[in-house]
């Protein structure tokens, strides 16, 4: 498997210099370009649909089945993907962090706080429409929930939030927390871990710990990755020939997807749940030939982006769903185009609107991840310097 190369590969040593993350600039721009295409990509899972106007009903031919392979087989390991760049940073100089304490109170400025202040501003904003009946039947009635479903949607303490994709900050930081736990194991029996976790992650339960198994899976290979110092460009070579693969496996899930679904066999869904092992590799293929645009390039630039689009881009989807439904179309293509299109139009725009207006706030809403352009030049004539460094080495 592809996944199993990364595992069998050593790592080529060499210094690396680059603006966040101790690894070379190429590895950390195709993971900016990474995020934001994933990110991106996680819009169309989202888009809201009703029982009338299901892919699986099959009214739109392929429209329908273009549906099933961005929601249910191409995007859907975009999670996982993120969670293996979370654990490959967390332990980004090949070592655990220095101070778990530290980690933790870091994590939980850049993880917990945007979970909160994202999750209970649409909690409220939702609890306000019901008030005055907009918007009734999209998600649970706020005025009739038990504590254990409120508890839930505000904190997601064993059940998923109210911004259903925030689930993943929640995972994220139960994975950090573990992480200690999980690196020792990683460091000591590293197959036996991650098969382990692999088969957690293909097989349909619940283990109580984290809402989706494949998390926990991802960031623990994100782990070894580092741990052990693998050469993540060990694959680019085949990238031309990788990225068309994962394309194509992806939609061959989708077409047996839209065949079988909406109620998918267990062998379809544990396969589904397997696509992560092609999905990492696959997606990191493809990165390595986006990049080498310009359009690719300049994706990799967008920033604190990524992180505004995940936390905001359901809030919106939901808002344009309650919209369309007051008055819209009964041609469903039309709001689903739509919808992406505004997303992507909108999201973009308020991101900047809010740094601009707010840069405090926005600041805390993206979790501090807009660096200083003088802390960004330092970075950069600081690897300038290495690279001049290494040249008269040579």
């Amino acid at each position: 498997m592809l996944c199993l190369k990364w595992l069998q590969g050593g790592m080529q040593h060499e210094e690396r210099v680059t603006d966040i993350v101790n690894v070379t600039a190429n590895v950390s721009s195709r993971i900016n370009l990474m995020r934001i295409v994933l990110i991106s990509g996680i819009i169309f899972v989202h888009i809201p649909f009703d029982p009338h106007s299901s892919p699986f009903n099959g009214a739109y031919g392929f429209f329908d089945w273009l549906r099933v392979f961005l929601r249910d087989s191409l995007f859907r390991v975009g999670v996982p993907c993120l969670s293996v760049i979370s654990g490959y940073l967390l332990f980004r100089n090949g070592k655990a962090p220095q101070s778990y304490t530290e980690t933790i109170s870091r994590k939980t400025k850049t993880v917990i706080l945007p979970f909160l202040l994202w999750n209970s501003a649409f909690f409220l904003f939702v609890l306000l429409l019901q008030y005055y009946g907009i918007g009734d039947g999209y998600l649970p009635d706020l005025s009739e929930a038990n504590p254990h479903t409120i508890s839930n949607l505000l904190l997601a303490i064993d059940g998923e939030p109210i911004n259903l994709p925030l689930y993943f900050l929640r995972d994220l930081f139960v994975c950090i927390l573990l992480s200690p736990v999980l690196a020792f194991l990683i460091r000591r029996a590293p197959l036996p871990t991650l098969i382990f976790l692999l088969l957690l992650a293909a097989w349909p339960i619940s283990i109580g710990i984290v809402l989706r198994n494949s998390i926990l899976f991802s960031f623990s290979f994100g782990i070894y990755l580092s741990l052990h110092r693998i050469d993540v460009t060990l694959i680019d070579r085949y990238a031309a020939l990788i990225a068309p693969a994962f394309i194509a496996l992806a939609a061959l899930l989708a077409t047996a997807a839209y065949m079988t679904g909406p109620g998918l066999p267990l062998w379809l869904e544990v396969c589904r749940n397997l696509m992560v092992l092609v999905g990492i590799p696959g997606f990191w293929a493809v990165s390595a030939i986006f990049i080498r645009s310009r359009i690719g390039r300049g994706l990799a630039g967008t920033g604190s982006l990524s992180f505004w689009i995940f936390c905001a881009h359901y809030p919106l989807l939901f808002c344009l769903w309650v919209l369309w439904n007051r008055g819209g179309s009964e041609l469903y293509p039309i709001f689903y185009l739509l919808a992406a299109a505004l997303a992507l139009l909108l999201l973009p725009l308020t991101n900047g609107m809010a740094r601009y207006a707010l840069p405090s706030f926005h600041n805390l809403l993206t979790g501090s991840r807009v660096r200083p352009q003088t802390e960004i030049r330092a970075v950069q004539n600081r690897a300038a310097e290495g690279r001049q460094v290494r040249s008269k080495q040579r």
